[in-house]
C-alpha cells in the first residue's frame, strides 16, 4: 500500500474533522469539496508529470541530433580529407609535412566539436 501524499492525507483529515463538527447532514457538500480539492491535485501531479516527460523526450533528441551531427562531421572529414591530403602532398615539399599539417587541422576540428558537445550537455 503506497503511503499518501501529505498534502492529501491533510485534506482528508480535514474533511473529517468538518464532518464530525457539521454533523451528516452535510455530508455531500463536504464530499463534493474533498472530490474537489483531490481532482485539482491529481491534474497538477498530471502537468507535473508531462513536463518531466517533455523536458527528457527534449534532452534524448538533444543527444540524438549532436550524436547525428557527430557522425556527419566525421563523414565529411574522412570525404574531405583526401582530396585535401593530394593537394597538400603535391604542393608542400616534403609531402609528408603538408600531409601532417592538414590531417592536423581535420582532427583538431573533430576534437574541438567533441569537446564542445560534453561541454553543452553538463
Amino acid at each position: 500500500m503506497s503511503v499518501p501524499h501529505p498534502e492529501t492525507r491533510r485534506d482528508v483529515e480535514a474533511a473529517l474533522a468538518a464532518r464530525r463538527e457539521l454533523g451528516p447532514e452535510f455530508d455531500d457538500q463536504i464530499a463534493a469539496g474533498l472530490a474537489e480539492r483531490i481532482e485539482f491535485l491529481a491534474q497538477q501531479r498530471a502537468v507535473e508529470l508531462q513536463s518531466q516527460q517533455h523536458l527528457e523526450h527534449s534532452e534524448a533528441a538533444a543527444e540524438r541530433l549532436n550524436r547525428n551531427q557527430r557522425l556527419a562531421l566525421a563523414i565529411v572529414s574522412l570525404g574531405t580529407g583526401i582530396p585535401i591530403t593530394a593537394i597538400a602532398g603535391a604542393m608542400v615539399d616534403p609531402p609528408l609535412i603538408g600531409i601532417l599539417v592538414s590531417w592536423g587541422g581535420i582532427v583538431a576540428i573533430n576534437v574541438a566539436n567533441a569537446l564542445g558537445g560534453r561541454r553543452r550537455n553538463r
